[in-house]
């Protein structure tokens, strides 16, 4: 049997090619061993729109069930930070996904969550990993015969979860707002969210669809040019929010149909949280994500700590340390209040928050963190190359062969999770490979569009000279 190795976010695999019954079967056998040695009895499983979601959580429910362990479903598709807030409401151990997030189609993953709602942390997770078995189990109990002995049981993750958001936020007042919105599910398993919250809302690829159109569920501007076009189309839209495959992360569109990037939406979610909310706590970021962060905070008299790329280590000092905010440049973004998990739709419920209570469209917003921290643009590149040519890039990069960009030269250069060379204060390149995808991930910081592109460019060149 091929080895399983967990990523930046779970394990993740090609469905029918290493992603079939008898390695969910070793992973989950191998999560139940590790939750008996922890004592832990209860846990909630949920999978989302994928192709085989029901299949692969019911034979993950039978593991577990084998080992008599109680397990929550749903009987049907759900998000992540649902899995996740069950997994709290029902004071349960331990949450599964089965998710792939933002991969390809052609992907399944197997994710974990723990009892506090948030990813497992990186120490269980490598725990568990350690003990998965060279061959899958034989034979196992039924979910029916599972439920005869009262090992399997329902809920509605969905509704727990809208009902948690109303008692969180005064929906009546953002409609009041009158906040015209277009919502894109990318075929995802948050699509009913806005869809009940918001019924009148412009909504796009709110349907159950496997295939995703062929489309990655990334919520990056190359894959949400039909909710630009929708706004661009028509001038009463103010806010655009798309979310990915399992609705943990968000992408967003201004009035004019522009982009906002995870960076601007962190931001933006620190200014409204302190200056306007009034509260504090640490702010926490990834390796990739922009320094003007660091900026704001400072800005404020608040902490900040940069971690490795991955949310699980933005949770794990969430789950105890008072955070005010955290988040990814992959739009995987969390605030105080709420359980310690990324939540796409939670994130863009308080951005509409934001606007009702400011009386202020996006691009009003964004200018006023400008107004603080200076403004700046980003882009991403992933590069679908060799593992040779990628072995060599990072090579190169570790044993200091990336001295200029172009003709920039590199004034400084960080090495975290990957490698950030500076150009200036405001202009950096980063290069790091993907925890989840065979691509090298390139990105750019710098004062405009233009100059991001610029630096890509070059990039690319000076990379692979």
């Amino acid at each position: 049997m091929n080895i399983i190795k967990f990523g930046t976010d779970g394990w993740r695999a090609i469905i029918a090619k290493d992603y079939t019954v008898d390695n969910v079967k070793r992973v989950s056998e191998a999560t139940a061993q590790w939750m008996l040695k922890q004592n832990m009895k209860k846990a909630v499983i949920g999978y989302d729109c994928r192709f085989g979601g029901e299949m692969f959580s019911h034979t993950a429910a039978s593991v577990l069930g084998n080992f008599g362990i109680q397990v929550i479903l749903d009987k049907s598709f759900v998000s992540t930070p649902m899995v996740s807030l069950a997994v709290v409401k029902t004071q349960s151990d331990l949450g599964i996904v089965i998710t792939a997030s933002h991969n390809p189609p052609s992907y399944n993953g197997f994710k974990l969550k723990s009892s506090l709602g948030g990813p497992t942390i990186p120490k269980d997770i490598a725990n568990v990993e350690a003990i998965i078995p060279e061959n899958p189990l034989g034979s196992m109990p039924s979910i029916s015969d599972l439920e005869e002995k009262d090992l399997i049981s329902y809920i509605d993750m969905e509704q727990m979860y809208l009902d948690h958001v109303r008692a969180n936020f005064d929906i009546d007042s953002i409609k009041q707002a009158n906040i015209k919105l277009a919502y894109d599910a990318m075929y995802g398993a948050g699509q009913n969210v806005f869809k009940r919250l918001f019924p009148e809302a412009h909504l796009l690829h709110c349907d159950y669809n496997p295939s995703f159109e062929g489309q990655a569920p990334e919520p990056i501007h190359r894959n949400l040019t039909a909710l630009s076009d929708a706004i661009k189309s028509d001038p009463e839209l103010q806010l655009g929010i798309a979310n990915d495959g399992d609705a943990d992360r968000i992408g967003m569109y201004d009035e004019d149909g522009k982009f906002v990037d995870s960076h601007h939406i962190l931001l933006l979610l620190l200014y409204y949280l302190k200056e306007y909310k009034k509260q504090d706590g640490k702010v926490i970021i990834t390796f990739s994500v922009t320094d003007k962060m660091k900026k704001l905070a400072e800005h404020y008299g608040l902490e900040v700590e940069v971690t490795k790329i991955g949310f699980k280590y933005i949770a794990e000092i969430m789950n105890h340390e008072d955070v005010l905010v955290g988040g990814e440049e992959s739009g995987g973004l969390a605030v105080k209040g709420h359980i310690p998990e990324r939540d796409g739709a939670w994130v863009g419920l308080m951005i509409m928050e934001f606007m009702a209570k400011t009386g202020k469209t996006i691009k009003q917003l964004v200018q006023d963190v400008y107004d603080k921290v200076g403004s700046f643009d980003y882009d991403r590149d992933d590069l679908h190359i060799t593992e040779e040519l990628k072995k060599d890039i990072i090579d190169k990069c570790a044993q200091g062969g990336i001295t200029a960009i172009g003709d920039r030269p590199i004034i400084r250069t960080e090495a975290q999770d990957g490698y950030k060379f500076y150009l200036s204060e405001d202009e950096w390149i980063m290069v790091r490979p993907s925890g989840t995808e065979p691509v090298l991930r390139v990105y750019a910081q710098a004062p405009d569009a233009a100059g991001v592109r610029v630096l890509l460019d070059a990039a690319h060149l000076s990379l692979q000279a």
